[in-house]
């Protein structure tokens, strides 16, 4: 029995492994002609890779759950979890990052002259990534609430951006082909991640709406954003919680800054 938080643990990086066998597999790109010029997008096994990553997410809320039902909780399941992180919400993120950059440089004129160089950014999403989950073992203030953004809300928002490439909602495929936009993206998810800013825990210790009343908040967006906005229902909700989190801080937070 005590080995089922670490089985689902293992699966968690098997589907971090298993999308990054589906982004270096995918081609290069599609170019499609819509009547006056082509149009590149990512190539369908790139949204199998989010989907996986939105897999591996579900898997890790469960096995610290799992962990704690069973009343099996160890240093060698907090290790592990977090080498599955780093894979499924760090390695694959940067990778996914690294071909939308390539996909937007390939709508340049210079297209030819774009070197690794200038892909390499996007390598920052694991490295900042990995040091974060480091400090996360080592920082015992983070029982009750995040300091930085937690690894899986950045894995989840970079898996969303090829499936907003793909159907497009509200137009928000056109600033995912702008390479500065891109850019600024990866500097602001790897700055968040390390930042010393409390976020928030979705872990309800009671259901009193008084010391809730952010978690619920952000449920309520999340349920009510998911048929009006779809797939822009992630970056959403994800700016909904950087922006709650800084402006309502967890109170426990304040007594240990």
């Amino acid at each position: 029995m005590k080995q089922i938080p670490n089985i689902l643990t293992l699966s968690n990086l098997f589907c971090g492994a298993l999308a990054i066998i589906f982004i270096l597999h995918a081609p290069e790109y599609i170019a499609e002609f819509n009547g006056t010029d082509y149009v590149v997008t990512n190539p369908e096994p790139i949204y199998w890779a989010s989907a996986l990553v939105v897999l591996a997410g579900i898997i890790d809320f469960f096995d610290g759950f799992v962990a704690r039902l069973l009343k099996v909780s160890s240093e060698l399941g907090k290790q592990l979890d977090s080498l599955a992180d780093v894979v499924s919400f760090g390695v694959v993120p940067g990778m996914i990052m690294f071909r939308l950059l390539r996909s937007a440089y390939f709508q340049s004129p210079d297209v030819f002259d774009v070197s690794y160089f200038n892909l390499a950014p996007a390598l920052l999403i694991p490295c900042f990534a990995a040091y974060r989950l480091a400090v996360f073992n080592l920082d015992t203030r983070q029982s009750e609430h995040f300091i930085g953004v937690p690894t899986p809300a950045v894995g989840f928002l970079v898996a969303s951006f090829p499936l907003i490439m793909l159907y497009n909602p509200y137009n928000l495929a056109h600033w995912l082909e702008n390479i500065w936009v891109l850019y600024g993206i990866i500097f602001v998810l790897c700055y968040l991640m390390v930042s010393a800013h409390p976020m928030i825990s979705l872990k309800f210790k009671n259901f009193s709406l008084r010391d809730n009343w952010p978690r619920f908040l952000l449920v309520v967006l999340t349920l009510i954003s998911i048929p009006v906005l779809r797939y822009a229902a992630v970056p959403f909700v994800f700016i909904a919680y950087v922006g709650l989190s800084l402006a309502v801080p967890p109170k426990n937070s304040i007594k240990n800054s």
